[in-house]
């Protein structure tokens, strides 16, 4: 039952309307200051049943500060990084040129999709979206899916993040592959292959639906919002 309090907790301060409480607050908080809530209600329950020591506190913060420090320096990285996109304006050259080609929205889209599942094998998903969002996301913008500026925004984010992580478990380089194999180190990879096959098949429909019908990726955006 804690589990489903905590849930009920982070899940009801975000998406739950307060109204009733005080006339013009729709949320508690946000959802980055919901995850700060639960780890914090995490974390006194975890010192409340006795499982959670000293020692493992430290330990905790310890990862903590080195997992932030690793994404913030890839966060600067990529600052920098689109202080030169936006001192040569190579987004902006390559959309022109991608809208010269006459290419079709949906073919630049799969294009861009490829490319994600392809290099999320390989690469840091962080680092990449970091990376190559200011370059694509320029290009999105100049292409008609159907969709308002904001709504596109939205659904090109999701697809992207989907198409990373689907990339991370692809055979048969898929960074998370070999994680999970040197955790079951008893079980051959070509099993582990075998294991995620369907997982990889089952994320890829549902890319297409999303490409497909894009109202489903906004839909739970509208409700809650």
């Amino acid at each position: 039952w804690p589990v489903v309090v905590i849930f009920g907790l982070v899940i009801g301060g975000i998406a739950a309307d307060w109204n009733w409480v005080q006339p013009g607050i729709q949320a508690l908080f946000t959802p980055t200051e919901g995850a700060a809530v639960g780890a914090v209600a995490t974390g006194l329950y975890g010192v409340l049943t006795g499982g959670l020591s000293w020692r493992s506190f430290l330990d905790s913060v310890l990862s903590a500060a080195n997992s932030s420090a690793m994404i913030f320096l890839i966060i600067l990285g990529a600052a920098m990084f689109n202080s030169f996109l936006a001192t040569t304006q190579a987004p902006q050259l390559l959309a022109d040129w991608i809208h010269e080609q006459n290419l079709q929205p949906y073919v630049v889209l799969t294009i861009m999709l490829l490319f994600y599942l392809v290099f999320g094998c390989v690469m840091d998903s962080l680092s990449m979206i970091l990376l190559t969002i200011p370059i694509f996301f320029p290009i999105i913008e100049t292409l008609d899916f159907g969709l308002s500026p904001e709504d596109t925004a939205i659904w090109f984010g999701i697809l992207a993040l989907i198409v990373v992580e689907v990339g991370l478990i692809t055979p048969p380089v898929g960074m998370n592959l070999f994680i999970i194999n040197s955790m079951a180190k008893d079980i051959p990879m070509a099993k582990t292959y075998q294991g995620v096959f369907p997982f990889v098949m089952s994320d890829l429909i549902r890319v297409v639906i999303l490409v497909v019908f894009p109202q489903i990726t906004l839909w739970l955006v509208r409700v809650m919002f």
